[in-house]
């Protein structure tokens, strides 16, 4: 089967993901600096969740470059990773619009730690069509990156409603180790 399809459809979801976060910043009726005031955490979380989105879009395309051959098992994994990311843009809203409060900040890391395992699901369905042999397996290695995003996610879960400004630290920081591109796939694919 051919990835094209898969890859476009995925980009798409992606693409109108971040547009419906966009829209959800309401435009001031003031012409001042106090009129986007209210709109500040509601801003701040845009930024987070475009950079979340923009990590998987990246990643998911060097998972694809990847990937030789796509099969069912693979297509229904990633429709399972695009259901958890188009849960992205309600969580980021709710949480922005609610200044950060417990329950949207563990909420929103739920949503992420779903993303992950979906991420994970995926690509060890690509693994398992490939084999242990496949560009992929040799690339992915141990995964540290992928095997610690889960346990944070967890911890910023609980955490969120001890004090959720640690929580949204927790998010930042897997943002920031997976904004550092991943070069093991990239460099495995020109190998």
């Amino acid at each position: 089967m051919n990835k094209g399809r898969l890859e476009a459809f995925s980009d798409g979801v992606i693409a109108i993901l971040i547009t419906i976060m966009v829209l959800e910043l309401k435009v001031p009726h003031g012409t001042d600096f106090a009129a986007l005031k209210p709109l500040f955490w509601v801003f701040v979380t845009y930024i987070l969740s475009f950079i979340y989105l923009g990590i998987y879009w990246n990643n998911h395309h060097h998972l694809l470059q990847a990937t030789k051959q796509i099969n069912g098992k693979i297509l229904w994994a990633n429709l399972h990773l695009l259901f958890w990311l188009s849960l992205v843009p309600f969580t980021t809203g709710w949480m922005g619009e609610n200044h950060f409060a417990p329950l949207p900040t563990a909420v929103y890391g739920i949503v992420l730690l779903a993303a992950a395992i979906a991420y994970y699901i995926l690509q060890n369905a690509i693994i398992a069509a490939e084999g242990a042999d496949s560009r992929l397996k040799k690339a992915v290695g141990s995964d540290l990156k992928g095997k610690i995003s889960p346990v944070i996610y967890v911890a910023a879960i609980i955490l969120a409603f001890v004090n959720q400004w640690i929580s949204d630290v927790l998010y930042v920081f897997v943002a920031l180790i997976w904004l550092i591109p991943d070069r093991r796939i990239e460099k495995k694919i020109n190998d």
